[in-house]
């Protein structure tokens, strides 16, 4: 009896140690959870030497896995380097065949070398990814070092794993509140001209709050990030004439890629977001690049607000969507967008003065400008707004298509007001093919040949560019009357008669 004991425990250890080292692991089918979607490093400048991060993965599955492959996403060239479980892998940078058991999870520590900044002085973020299994069940979390000196404003991280977000509707995005006592940047609702911004995700200013953007400020906004200005609460963007080629009191709003190559690649980020009811706003001195929607101005709250001396460029969708808002515009350039340069929707009430709506986008549907007064409901029924005004003076409105300008009107509720859009001294691109618009009361200006040119040559210096001054051989060239803006986008004095259509006075190009 007592040897068939000791045979069994014998078998029993030898059956356990069988098990033990016959693991089967099935390759990973990307089911893996992280415990950060994006790991923020410390600024290099304010660290001596390197930090380190922690970031772990979990498999809430039954079955033991294995990952093919764990990578930094630029490889051996990543400035980043990190441990799995302990391992070293290919130069800290590329592991292969990381075993991980069912219901387990293992530790990844990212650090970052120090001489980050040596790879572009031009940029303040350096981003990469820790990839994971690049095949079909490729997944991702993205890693980002800021390597100036900048303030970095993103949603916060709460103890319970959570992070921080916005209910906007029935949904919740992602962003944040700006804290005028935050511990790190000090008070959020100014934002000076001392170091760039850096934004991740939607930065809101609540209702009774003023954001105050003091003249240089650089603001950056990462993909998918923005701007949000609450029901009671205030933009303020207080920019200011230049006087040299690194406009040191332009505001600039812009992505967060600051390589050659994308600075003109549209819809980088999302947009500047004036939301129903936000009020008193007031922008003067602005340049927009590269975002979805440069403003988004969303029926504030009965008052005017100002845009001065202001250009938008390269949207994606559209440069100014204003749906049944108040807008006074002088000198605003808007240069390139998805859809419309300026749309003026829903309604609202309209002046423009001596600003140049121009689209060249490659599409047979974009336009520079379009005013409407509805929109159609889920049952194809026009759901109609009063549009109360809609007055251009000395303006050009202008593009690569036949036909910029498109005004539609609601064909229900006679009891909506429209009233006709008013064109004053203005160059419009307008090719009526057939006299489609002849007999249309909206169009009327078509036959106004005193009061506006009808094509005609804008002589842009460089459209493809962002430079829309006008030259000599402009139609527009003194074209214009005195409606009270004295000076042109660049400062130069306007003076009767010889006044310009646009944001600019002509200049004369330069030979070379």
């Amino acid at each position: 009896m007592r040897k068939l004991i000791i045979l069994f425990f014998i078998g029993l250890a030898i059956t356990v140690s069988s098990c033990r080292q016959d693991f089967v692991f099935e390759p990973s089918t990307g089911g893996l959870t992280f415990s950060k979607d994006t790991v923020y490093l410390d600024t290099v400048f304010n660290t001596i030497g390197s930090s380190t991060y922690t970031l772990k993965v979990y498999n809430h599955s039954d079955k033991d896995i294995k990952i093919p492959i764990i990578q930094l996403g630029k490889g051996q060239d990543s400035k980043y380097r990190m441990t799995v479980d302990g391992m070293t892998g290919d130069n800290n940078r590329i592991f292969h065949n990381v075993e991980l058991l069912a219901k387990d999870s293992l530790f990844i520590f990212i650090e970052i070398t120090n001489n980050v900044p040596n790879v572009n002085p031009t940029q303040f973020l350096y981003t990469d990814q820790i990839q994971f299994d690049t095949g079909a069940n490729f997944q991702k979390v993205e890693l980002v070092t800021l390597i100036q000196d900048a303030y970095f404003l993103y949603p916060k991280k709460f103890d319970d794993g959570t992070t921080e977000t916005l209910p906007i509707g029935n949904e919740e995005i992602y962003g944040f509140f700006l804290d005028e006592n935050d511990p790190i940047n000090g008070n959020e609702y100014v934002w000076g001209n001392d170091k760039p911004y850096v934004i991740y995700g939607y930065a809101a200013v609540p209702g009774g709050k003023t954001l105050n953007v003091m003249p240089g400020a650089r603001i950056h906004f990462h993909a998918d990030s923005g701007l949000i200005v609450g029901n009671g609460a205030t933009l303020k963007v207080n920019g200011d004439y230049s006087t040299t080629a690194a406009l040191e009191n332009e505001v600039i709003f812009e992505g967060d890629r600051l390589e050659p190559e994308y600075s003109d690649v549209p819809g980088q980020w999302g947009t500047i977001w004036l939301t129903d009811g936000s009020t008193n706003n007031e922008i003067n001195h602005l340049t927009i690049k590269n975002a979805t929607v440069g403003l988004l101005i969303d029926h504030n709250d009965g008052n005017y607000m100002t845009i001065k001396n202001t250009q938008i460029y390269d949207s994606s969708l559209r440069g100014i969507y204003a749906k049944t808002a108040k807008i006074k515009g002088e000198n605003i350039v808007i240069n390139n967008a998805g859809q419309y340069a300026l749309s003026c929707s829903l309604g609202g009430a309209y002046e423009f003065k001596h600003c140049t709506f121009n689209n060249n986008w490659s599409s047979s549907n974009q336009l520079a400008v379009l005013i409407d007064n509805y929109y159609k409901d889920e049952n194809n029924q026009q759901v109609a707004f009063d549009l109360e005004q809609a007055d251009f003076y000395n303006c050009i409105i202008f593009g690569s298509n036949q036909i910029e300008m498109l005004m539609l009107k609601s064909t229900v509720n006679p009891d909506t007001n429209w009233t006709a859009p008013l064109f004053s001294r203005c160059q419009i691109k307008f090719n009526n093919s057939n006299n489609a618009y002849t007999n249309d009361p909206n169009y009327a200006f078509l036959n106004d040949t005193g009061n506006i040119i009808k094509n005609g040559k804008t002589d842009f210096q460089s459209v493809y560019k962002n430079k829309l001054m006008i030259g000599e051989l402009s139609a527009g060239n003194g074209f214009g009357t005195n409606v009270g803006v004295p000076k042109d986008l660049i400062n130069t004095t306007r003076v009767s008669p010889n006044i310009d259509l646009g944001a600019y006075q002509h200049i004369t190009f330069p030979t070379n």
